[in-house]
């Protein structure tokens, strides 16, 4: 079972991995199947959840809570992450989509969150892109003030640049404690561009999304050939699967990311638990950046 990690030196501490509700509404779930599926992720231990205002058109987290609602018990057993700063089409309201990071939608997204999760508090909350119209000090007005008020307990950011992290949190009087970022064998941006770096700088693990390139790793003939090299790497280190060795893969950067599972499949979920158990040496996680990037070291 594992085990709760520190993820900032201010916290919180979640799950080494965590699980995405991204494509919730499209599990086809009733809400009793839905707590059947939380209660067995958090007996693997993973207890740390994933969200955003913005999922399922902004229908993921009503039915999360929807689950919540008939298991209450559960709330105290998870760690609650969410998002906001994005509006989208699926609202008439929003003839373009934009992102919208004011004051006054971040205090209203996150009330909305509290309601559609039936809780008083978040756990972390997110910006979830960065805003070419962000005011750094609205945002920290906001945040300081659901701090506050207990309604939300940390706070974060998702696709943010180093830059942008850090005027963001030149404006705070507490610590952001994670950058939510897309980081796989098929994007590997973050590694080298200085995101990473500061991850480490700071001491604070990223979140990674979409480990698995959503679905295009299995999918795209291009990838054939990183295909073939995760198998063998599989056969190497007794992995079980390919999606295995992807997030020991992630695990072994410095930064120590936390893998997001994008699955509603109770054996895919069981599965990745695995990975933390798994170590590739130097020349194996070398072997695949290769195959991802069709290119070796200069």
């Amino acid at each position: 079972m594992l085990q709760p990690q520190t993820i900032a030196p201010q916290g919180p501490s979640f799950s080494p991995l965590i699980v995405g509700y991204w494509r919730l509404l499209e599990w086809g779930m009733t809400p009793q199947q839905l707590v059947v599926f939380i209660e067995h992720h958090l007996s693997l231990g993973i207890s740390t959840v994933d969200h955003a205002d913005i999922y399922g058109d902004y229908g993921c987290e009503a039915a999360f809570g929807d689950a919540l609602r008939l298991a209450p018990a559960l709330r105290e057993k998870l760690q609650i992450v969410t998002k906001c700063g994005i509006a989208t089409r699926a609202k008439p309201e929003h003839q373009i989509g934009h992102y919208i990071t004011e004051a006054s939608h971040i205090l209203h997204s996150a009330e909305n969150s509290l309601r559609h999760f039936s809780t008083d508090y978040l756990d972390l909350l997110l910006i979830h892109r960065p805003d070419p119209l962000m005011d750094a000090d609205e945002i920290a007005e906001a945040f300081m003030a659901l701090h506050q008020s207990g309604k939300v307990r940390h706070f974060g950011v998702s696709n943010f640049t180093p830059t942008q992290f850090t005027l963001l949190q030149s404006r705070l009087p507490f610590s952001l404690v994670t950058n939510q970022l897309e980081i796989s064998p098929l994007e590997q941006s973050s590694i080298l561009d200085g995101t990473l770096d500061q991850c480490q700088q700071v001491r604070m693990r990223p979140m990674a999304w979409s480990c698995l390139g959503g679905g295009r790793l299995f999918n795209d003939p291009h990838y054939q050939p990183l295909r073939d090299e995760l198998e063998q790497v599989k056969q190497e280190i007794g992995a079980s699967s390919i999606e295995q060795v992807v997030y020991a893969w992630i695990m072994k950067l410095p930064s120590r990311p936390l893998p997001i599972i994008g699955s509603g499949k109770t054996t895919r979920v069981t599965e990745a638990v695995g990975a933390c158990q798994l170590t590739l040496n130097r020349q194996q996680w070398f072997r695949i950046r290769k195959e991802a990037l069709g290119y070796d070291v200069p």
